[in-house]
């Protein structure tokens, strides 16, 4: 039996110019790798979340993530903010 292949989703939103945010990026095996690694070369934070990355994972390239999604994204915003302000501060 095979291993699933390690998968990835990025997310992209522009206050004041999305109403909501969209799927920047998705892929598999080495394309995964890949967005993982531009991730962290821009100290972007990275999620472990299985579920939400399933579900993530479904939609197309810059499309809007569905409204039953909008909580738990909006948490993870919430955290990406509060690091990037508090990384700015320093």
């Amino acid at each position: 039996m095979k291993k699933e292949r390690d998968k990835a989703v990025a997310l992209k939103y522009e206050r004041g110019k999305d109403t909501a945010p969209k799927v920047a990026a998705k892929g598999a095996g080495a394309v995964a790798e890949k967005i993982l690694a531009i991730a962290k070369a821009h100290n972007i934070p990275i999620q472990k979340d299985k579920t939400l990355l399933d579900a993530l994972y479904k939609l197309d390239i810059n499309e809007e993530i569905p409204e039953e999604l909008y909580r738990v994204v909006a948490e993870i915003l919430a955290f990406v903010y509060r690091m990037n302000r508090a990384r700015t501060a320093k």
